[in-house]
């Protein structure tokens, strides 16, 4: 099974960024998402939400695009802890919305990731046994770095060792310590999404991630729209290009395949499609909290 964990949609009715942000202009409708998700097999459709940026892509536009496509969509909200109506947001895409996982972002939603407010969400997704995709993405210049260090993450982790995370693009740049990070905690993982396209990047960070034990911990991530999945597993397969009549140390080829083909749906503990993820008897948080 091939699952590309990190892929989003909006169109011109769905406001993205404010104006500025680098996805202006950049063209992620159903129709091309579709065809780009095409050749694998169940899709992350990630939203996004950030009142710091003034950004959205709702988390009902994504659940009734993957309702739409149930077949091979997968949809994850975004909650922002910053906000005072969070949890009900969480419980509505969780209960309504029918949607597997959480997108948070600490760097453009304006929070560390220790944050009171944000260790509230991570328990209530404990709870709720939602796995919580921690989005890394520097392209927007209001984003604030300091909060995007995978090393801070290792608080939550200790915290919540049964949430499954997820450190996108392996946390670039700072690929070193999100490596560290998974060999530390059993469900903390990481995409390989944006990497791919900068072959050296991908071959010293997966080598990387090879050699200290952590490989299989890797999920295949393509992020469209600025990537399709196609040329991203060509890339992965042809990372070992380096190596050649070289004394460089090649990946294992079924390390590379493992990427690509690992079960992203069970090792984050989602159902299909059709399934509702198990629902907590009680909220753990008061409304007004």
């Amino acid at each position: 099974m091939i699952v590309d964990c990190h892929t989003q949609v909006w169109n011109s009715g769905t406001a993205l960024l404010r104006a500025g942000g680098p996805a202006a202009g950049l063209k992620a409708d159903e129709h091309r998402h579709l065809k780009a998700v095409d050749p694998v097999d169940k899709a992350f459709v990630l939203a996004f939400k950030s009142r710091y940026l003034g950004a959205e892509i709702p988390n009902r536009f994504v659940a009734d695009y993957v309702r739409r496509n149930a077949a091979k969509m997968i949809g994850f909200a975004s909650v922002d802890p910053t906000e005072r109506d969070w949890l009900s947001e969480l419980r509505v895409a969780q209960e309504e919305l029918s949607l597997k996982g959480v997108v948070i972002s600490p760097e453009m939603q304006d929070f560390h990731p220790a944050d009171t407010r944000a260790m509230r969400l991570y328990e209530e997704c404990a709870q709720r046994r939602l796995p919580v995709i921690i989005e890394q993405d520097h392209r927007h210049a209001s984003g604030k770095m300091e909060y995007a260090e995978p090393r801070l993450l290792d608080e939550v982790a200790r915290e919540f060792p049964e949430l499954r995370l997820v450190v996108a693009r392996l946390g670039h740049p700072w690929i070193a310590q999100t490596i560290v990070l998974l060999g530390k905690h059993a469900n903390v993982y990481a995409d390989v999404a944006g990497l791919l396209p900068q072959p050296w990047l991908s071959y010293t960070s997966l080598l990387s991630a090879y050699e200290y034990g952590v490989a299989d911990k890797l999920l295949f991530g393509s992020d469209f729209p600025y990537r399709v999945p196609a040329a991203c597993i060509e890339a992965l397969y042809s990372v070992n290009q380096f190596t050649h009549g070289t004394t460089l140390q090649p990946i294992p080829r079924e390390q590379l395949r493992g990427i690509v083909e690992r079960d992203a749906l069970a090792l984050l503990g989602i159902g299909s499609p059709a399934e509702p993820n198990s629902r907590p008897k009680h909220a753990i948080f008061a409304e007004d909290e």
